[in-house]
């Protein structure tokens, strides 16, 4: 009992670790599980573990026990694959498909011959345990590329290429694992090739991609037809997904993976009900299982193995996988598309290996060992040095590289519009002639294809169901202004996306007029002494937006009294001199040096000298 909540503890103690470090949760998770596993023998008085994942009957030690800790192993790296599926949008990859595609086949293809030659040659291990080191290192880790992708503002393309291929790749990987583990069993290390063998891959393939396509689809039906209640429809799709990885598995053995990830993917690209609702229940589950997860197999490990690292031709394979082969694969998959060179040398900079790597590396290696194959112990702590290396490596040099390379998105001065009514194309089209970019998002057809006739930039979406980082570059925008009729929403959309805008730079407009600002709220009110009706009422009656200057703060105030005063004027927001857009109440009342600007505002032309826009 005190093991497994311990490992929860830790795990999730881990997790809140490398978010405040801003670095991926799996180098503290690894380290954790070393020093309670390995490294732990050399303190404990008895010479034991702390922590032993496998029960050993003779010592009455252990949390799983047999074949548990594998099965386990398998259903979570399952479990994490769906909620990454999840996550993958059609729309991400436009002009960019081909690219991903070659990476995950023709780049696979150099990996997997690249690391098996470099571990025959360099430690002069057997061709066989040489293939299945080339199948582990295939794999780029999605639980660490995601934080990376989170802390860094890379371009749209460089974020999309990473995110896709360290999902799509993972199935990928484990499926030339298992072929390659199979042959060793079957030839006990000779290696001899059978049309068996093939056949078994093409079934894994078929089985993984049809079952989960039907399980996806199934699934979308219950959930359309309202057949599962809202408060079972996080754990019914989890029972779900084990279901259909066990079955999967039934039918072609190690072709759950793929499943998982065919499942995940189908499902996030329907127009499914409640899936913000199932995305979020789910990351909430990868983080656990993957705090679990890594310090369990870390903790496997035992410090015999790691002895077998005390090699300089471990660091030269190292060196070889991190900046030989995943250049190679990257330039060579990439040949003749739109990447410049920059973008290039990034990916092959960035290729760290995550939880598949290590978990079928842990699986295969105890297996192999105990059947005696040579060379077997290597496998385990090779890939564990590889998935460290290429952790630390992308986690301490993505920023840096990044900026040098010049690949991180430049913050721009544009206006994201949640909203499409027609307050808000007229606030949207008269920010965009000032020569701001201007992004408007809605659900609604209609109103978005009136905007678009007026020459502004739209997308569709359901704000509920999909990302707006799905869709297009958020971190490029400055502005945040939640326009809807809906103050759940327009909260929602300003607190699911607080942390890409500062908090001047986050307008909401409220069902009732607030003259305070309160800090906890998500958005400051940007038409503070009025509210949607009003808003609705004065686009209706003199539907144009104006500018008004001012000279000094005190002829601010003075003419925004005159403005709050009359029921025909909205005032939105304040231009100051260097560009910049404030919200009323925070110019109003917390800024006393603002001079020789302009008030935003909605309706009928001010008395007092202005500007008209369009």
């Amino acid at each position: 009992m005190v093991e497994l909540a311990g490992i929860i503890i830790l795990g999730i103690g881990a997790q809140w670790l490398s978010w405040k470090a801003k670095l991926p949760a799996i180098l503290p998770l690894i380290v954790l599980g070393l020093l309670v596993g390995p490294f732990s023998t050399l303190w404990s008085e008895s010479g034991e573990k702390w922590l032993e994942p496998i029960y050993h009957a003779e010592t009455q030690v252990g949390i799983f026990p047999g074949p548990y800790f594998f099965y386990f192993v398998s259903l979570a790296i399952g479990v994490i694959l769906f909620e990454g599926g999840l996550t993958l949008k059609r729309k991400e990859i436009r002009n960019l498909g081909p690219v991903i595609l070659r990476l995950v086949s023709l780049g696979s293809l150099i990996t997997f011959l690249g690391g098996c030659l470099a571990a025959y040659f360099i430690l002069n291990l057997s061709l066989s345990i040489s293939m299945l080191f080339g199948a582990l290192i295939i794999v780029t880790g999605p639980t660490v590329i995601a934080p990376i992708l989170r802390n860094l503002s890379l371009n749209r393309n460089l974020a999309t290429i990473l995110k896709w291929e360290s999902i799509i790749i993972d199935p990928i990987g484990a499926l030339v694992a298992v072929l390659v583990y199979e042959y060793i069993l079957s030839s006990r290390g000779a290696l001899e090739f059978t049309p068996v063998a093939l056949f078994g891959f093409i079934k894994v393939v078929v089985v993984g991609t049809a079952v989960g396509l039907i399980a996806g689809y199934a699934l979308y039906f219950l959930v359309k037809k309202n057949l599962i209640p809202p408060y079972l429809l996080n754990v019914f799709t989890l029972a779900a997904v084990l279901g259909v990885f066990v079955l999967a598995d039934l039918f072609a053995a190690e072709s759950g993976l793929l499943a998982m990830v065919v499942m995940g993917t189908a499902l996030g690209n329907l127009d499914m009900p409640k899936l913000k609702d199932i995305l979020d229940f789910k990351e909430s589950l990868s983080v656990l299982l993957i705090s679990i997860l890594f310090i369990i197999l870390a903790a496997h490990i035992n410090l015999e193995d790691l002895y077998l690292l005390l090699n300089w031709r471990c660091l030269l394979l190292l060196v070889a996988v991190v900046f030989i082969i995943r250049p190679l694969g990257v330039w060579m998959s990439t040949r003749g598309d739109s990447l410049i060179f920059r973008e290039k040398l990034f990916i092959s900079l960035i290729g760290p290996r995550g939880i598949v790597a290590a978990g079928i590396a842990s699986l295969f290696g105890l297996h192999l060992v105990e059947e005696n194959i040579p060379g077997a112990e290597y496998i385990t702590p090779l890939v564990f040095m590889v998935v460290l290396g290429t952790v630390l490596l992308s986690a301490v040099g993505a920023y840096p590289a990044a900026k040098f390379l010049g690949v991180l998105a430049k913050r721009n001065d544009g206006v994201l519009i949640v909203g499409a009514h027609k307050a808000a194309r007229l606030i949207g089209a008269f920010l965009r002639d000032q020569g701001r970019r201007v992004v408007i998002v809605d659900a609604n057809r209609s109103n978005l294809k009136k905007a678009s006739e007026e020459d502004i930039e739209t997308y569709q979406l359901d704000i509920y169901k999909e990302d707006l980082l799905d869709v297009f570059d958020v971190k490029n925008m400055q502005y945040l202004m939640a326009l809807t009729a809906s103050d759940e929403v327009n909260n929602y959309v300003c607190e699911t996306y607080r942390h890409l805008f500062a908090d001047s730079c986050r307008f909401a407009i409220h069902s009732l007029s607030r003259t305070a600002y309160d800090p906890h709220d998500p958005a400051i009110p940007m038409a503070p002494f009025n509210d949607q009706l009003d808003m609705l009422e004065v686009t209706r009656k003199n539907g144009q937006v104006h500018i008004l200057h001012f000279s000094d703060f005190a002829d601010l105030k003075e003419k925004l009294t005159l403005m709050n005063n009359d029921p025909e004027i909205i005032p939105l927001g304040i231009w100051t001199r260097d560009g910049q857009l404030l919200p009323i109440l925070m110019a109003s009342g917390n800024i006393n040096h603002i001079e020789n600007g302009a008030i935003l505002y909605l309706g009928k032309l001010h008395s007092a000298d202005s500007d008209k826009s369009n």
